[in-house]
């Protein structure tokens, strides 16, 4: 009869303090059953089977804390906009796939930044007309707050010159772009993927980050409810390659409350935070600022969510003992959601939830000792195409940018990700902005504010573990998850061991 226990044999960083390092880990019935030295564990099970990694680094498993999941999935086979520097690149990319794609069918894609692109305004649909006049296109824009469309997409949403801005969102004229909630008004005429549509992308993306390395996401909403539904339907039928915890948005609360829906550990779909929009973003120009807002004179930013909707809504999500997790990108739209959360923080505190704040990008000097206790969802990767744009934008914040080091030191909880698809969920990428705070121009922003690779380890694998309430994931210790992550060296290629 073979025994069923396992020994993995390679150098091991535990990320737990008793014993920091070991060489040996024992794993039964998929958890961690001791770790220690070759010889400690090999007395434990003498006829165990024995993975021999001693050339490579094991670690807690890579999670990616904030991605988009099912959306990530389906951007894997739209056109790629990352890296475009100019419109015409644009056109020509979209101009190969108009050739292969059958007339009247929509065409899509994202990744591009305006000025990344060249722009100080916003392109016109008829820049897109002149490589697409009859297939409809939308494109968003990396942060997703900002989508490009042509006049046949117009056309077919019935978006003219008089239609009046929707609530949180602007349509930019001459027409073209559409800002937050105005992307909604073309989107809804595209034609809505079938389930089998939804369950492939859901797949494509999770294999996609298992094959990364990943064994853990968090799935952050501002998607169709059919894109959970198809990751719990993988989950139900055992073809899920990682864990997930998803959220949901907050003007589905009062359905998530009639259904008793809460939080329920265990399996590899959970339902854990509720999700809230405090503002827009960077590249936009609707991330919401203090004054005097964005150096070229553009103004202060979009609020979105008010904070009394958050203060409110978010104690209904303590209640069910759901996060309540806030998207804030700009220096007040962090200041508005904190003091909704100081509001928050007993309720959250006696139910055991660490409040999130998602992105955490730009801050004053006094609201940083106000994240202690509180998650910093962060993406480091954001930090190489954002530098630039900082220094043209909002010279002033640049000093708490992407502030790390500050965030860690004043006792918050630092969680990676990426927000695929706005871009790759990369972890080199992250190692690399967070160590070297280098961007894409080459010039280093706030480099007091560099971390170490232990530091971006932890944030990587034990962060978004703390930060969804799984005190059983990354760590290595007995009774720990045996979700791990090998690598050739730290920060490098990696991949995924799951037993």
């Amino acid at each position: 009869m073979t025994d069923p226990l396992t020994v993995i044999h390679a150098r091991t960083l535990t990320l737990d303090d008793a014993r920091p390092e070991v060489q040996a880990v024992l794993v039964g019935g998929g958890r961690v059953l001791a770790a220690g030295s070759r010889e400690e564990v090999a007395a434990l099970a003498p006829r165990a089977r024995v993975l021999d990694h001693r050339d490579l680094l094991l670690t807690p498993g890579l999670a990616e804390a904030h991605i988009h999941l099912v959306t990530y999935g389906f951007s894997l086979s739209e056109v790629p906009l990352h890296g475009a520097r100019s419109v015409a690149e644009v056109q020509a990319r979209v101009a190969q796939r108009v050739m292969n794609t059958p007339p009247g069918t929509w065409i899509r894609g994202g990744g591009f930044l305006l000025s990344e692109l060249g722009l100080s305004g916003y392109p016109s649909a008829a820049l897109l007309d002149e490589v697409s006049p009859h297939h409809p296109v939308m494109l968003y824009s990396r942060d997703l707050h900002l989508s490009w469309v042509n006049s046949a997409a117009l056309r077919l949403a019935g978006v003219t010159d008089d239609t009046p801005d929707p609530q949180g969102g602007r349509i930019v004229r001459p027409l073209g772009c559409l800002l937050e909630s105005a992307s909604d008004l073309v989107a809804r005429a595209i034609p809505a993927p079938s389930d089998a549509q939804y369950l492939a992308a859901a797949r494509a993306g999770a294999d996609d980050l298992a094959a990364r390395g990943y064994v853990s996401a968090h799935t952050m909403a501002f998607e169709p409810v059919e894109a959970p539904r198809a990751l719990q339907t993988l989950a139900q039928q055992g073809e899920l390659p990682l864990r997930v915890w998803a959220c949901l948005p907050h003007d589905r609360l009062g359905h998530a409350r009639a259904l008793g829906l809460n939080r329920a550990p265990g399996g590899l779909f959970q339902w854990g935070g509720v999700k809230f929009f405090a503002d827009g973003a960077l590249g936009s120009r609707t991330a919401w600022l203090h004054a005097p807002g964005f150096a070229d004179g553009s103004g202060t930013g979009m609020p979105l969510d008010p904070p009394e909707l958050i203060a409110e809504l978010g104690r209904e999500a303590i209640e069910l003992g759901l996060t309540p997790v806030t998207h804030a990108i700009g220096d007040r739209a962090n200041t508005e959601v904190l003091n909704a959360y100081d509001r928050l923080r007993p309720h959250a505190e006696a139910r055991g939830i660490r409040l999130r704040v998602e992105h955490a990008q730009h801050l004053r000097p006094e609201d940083v000792p106000r994240f202690r206790g509180l998650t910093a969802s962060v993406q480091p990767i954001h930090l190489q195409a954002d530098g630039p744009m900082i220094r043209k934008l909002m010279p002033h914040l640049e000093s708490l940018s992407y502030a790390f080091r500050s965030l860690r030191d004043a006792g918050a909880v630092l969680a990676f990700g990426s927000d695929a698809p706005v871009a790759p969920p990369e972890y080199r990428a992250n190692f690399a902005a967070a160590i070297t705070r280098v961007d894409d121009s080459g010039v280093r922003v706030a480099p007091g504010e560099a971390l170490t690779e232990l530091d971006v380890l932890h944030a990587h694998t034990r962060g978004p573990a703390l930060a969804a309430g799984w005190n059983d994931e990354g760590i290595i210790r007995p009774g720990a998850r045996a979700a791990f992550t090998l690598w050739d060296r730290l920060g490098g290629n990696a991949q995924a061991l799951v037993l």
